[in-house]
């Protein structure tokens, strides 16, 4: 089963770098996005004249008549658990997937445990088979809540009837919560290249099911049957596809003992819902979102980084600041050769953006909440593969904007890994910060220069204390989504 999970590994890798570098062409061709004016048709027409188009109500609606159907996503829900386990039980080698009406009754009367399936089943594809669930309920006409309802109750049906073992509590967190909050950025991202895209009308439909391949499914089947396409109601976002090449500025494995000097990366990254558009507000889940993903040539997926704001305001201060705050829900799965570390949270936190000047601005997230996680070494001697518990985390992320010229992003986050609701004694201290240059060469073409350091102190009673730590270089090519490196300007 291991030898099997590294070579999906492998493969989702490849295509996950693939699919970034698609996804950043595919948003990189919007120009205009933050503009405080309408933007233009889809058919080509001008936008109506500044301050004379009609403000866009906010609502959780598709952006046309539409009737919902619970039964529809239940019974798609259903059988795409059936085709999953079908698929493992064809063409694994693993034998959980011999379920039997017996092996269901005795998962509805057992207890719920921690699981030890590998890190990437467990804590990136449970997750992904999440956001799918998440996506037939959104695809069939159902608002965020309902169809985070669809995807827990998707995730107890593959715990109970999906595998003979006994059901997991953190497959449930990680496929019924995880899942949406994955989820609802993939179909966010979707349905702005159908309701914005630049390429005719077949090929959004196309980049839209790569996005999200269960509402594509639904949109090949049923059309706009069940909503057509989401409203967006115009949000300022920002998109950016890096491709590079990093190698190791410093390094201490620690227990690791397979890892590469130097790595080909894809980096995709997406904020949406940025604070100040003028006329925007905050009142459905995910107005506001973050999304960035990497793929690496050494490790398949290095990162995926989601967080969206469930609850909140927006709020300014004086002429120059205008920012939300509220209650965010976050999914992390890291994964820097030496270490790995997956969280699933809530946190309190703030988004904002600070014209310093004319031309000079300064964006920041402030967050700090709580989770579940998993952490481990990375083929790690005399270890086990990973383990969980309850972990407080932060999270401080700042881009200083000069002009359209350049910009500079700096990300620090922090996971603690406790004993707490986990399966065994001791915990985990987790440091992650980043610093990117970016310089605009032409267009939206420019270079960005990247480094990544990495730490990871664990301390366990039949272990004792372990240090890991690496720190990358990276140079990249950068495909902007546009010039002016997300600056919201309301200003008059």
């Amino acid at each position: 089963m291991a030898a099997a999970s590294r070579r999906r590994g492998r493969w989702l890798g490849t295509g996950f770098a693939l699919w970034a570098a698609t996804m950043g062409c595919a948003f990189a061709q919007d120009t205009a996005a933050i503009d405080p004016v309408a933007p233009p048709a889809l058919d080509g027409s001008a936008p109506p004249p500044a301050g004379k188009a009609k403000p866009k109500l906010p609502t959780d609606a598709p952006s046309t008549e539409a009737r919902k159907s619970d039964s529809l996503a239940a019974m798609e829900i259903l059988g795409f658990d059936v085709l999953v386990n079908r698929a493992n039980n064809l063409f694994g080698s693993s034998a959980d997937y011999k379920v039997t009406l017996p092996s269901i009754r005795r998962n509805l009367r057992s207890a719920w445990v921690v699981d030890n399936d590998p890190f990437r089943v467990n804590q990136f594809m449970h997750p992904y088979q999440g956001s799918m669930y998440h996506g037939f309920a959104r695809s069939t006409g159902h608002d965020y809540w309902t169809s985070m309802g669809y995807t827990f109750a998707g995730s107890l049906a593959w715990e109970i009837a999906g595998e003979n073992t006994p059901p997991a509590r953190n497959d449930q967190i990680a496929s019924g919560i995880a899942g949406s909050f994955l989820g609802e950025p993939l179909y966010r991202m979707a349905n702005l290249m159908l309701e914005r895209g630049r390429m005719s009308r077949g090929w959004r439909e196309v980049a839209a099911a790569a996005i999200h391949p269960s509402v594509g499914f639904n949109r090949l089947l049923f059309g706009d049957e069940y909503g057509g396409i989401f409203a967006s109601n115009d949000p300022a976002y920002y998109s950016r596809l890096q491709l590079g090449v990093s190698g190791l500025a410093q390094n201490d494995p620690g227990a690791s003992t397979s890892t590469k000097r130097g790595e080909v990366l894809a980096d995709f990254s997406m904020e949406y819902g940025l604070p100040g558009k003028p006329g925007y507000v905050y009142r459905r889940p995910f107005d506001y979102f973050s999304f960035q993903a990497t793929g690496s040539s050494a490790n398949g997926v290095e990162n995926i980084m989601t967080r969206g704001l469930l609850y909140g305001a927006d709020y300014s201060y004086g002429e120059n600041f205008r920012g939300v705050w509220g209650l965010y829900g976050s999914y992390d799965y890291l994964a820097p050769q030496i270490y790995r570390v997956s969280s699933t949270a809530a946190s309190v936190g703030t988004t904002g953006q600070w014209w310093l000047s004319k031309s000079n601005a300064l964006q920041a997230t402030a967050m700090s909440g709580i989770g579940y996680a998993g952490a481990s070494t990375v083929n790690g001697v005399g270890e086990r593969d990973y383990h969980y518990g309850v972990a407080p985390q932060a999270l401080l992320a700042l881009r200083w904007i000069y002009g359209d010229r350049a910009a500079l992003d700096i990300a620090a986050r922090e996971y603690y890994v406790s004993r707490a609701g986990g399966d065994r004694a001791g915990h985990d201290n987790i440091v992650r910060t980043d610093a990117t240059l970016t310089w605009r060469v032409h267009g939206q073409h420019g270079v960005a220069i990247k480094y990544l350091f990495n730490r990871r102190d664990a301390s366990y009673p039949d272990l004792g204390t372990r240090v890991q730590s690496r720190g990358t270089l990276g140079l990249y090519y950068v495909l902007l989504g546009q010039d002016r490196f997300g600056a919201v300007d309301w200003r008059p």
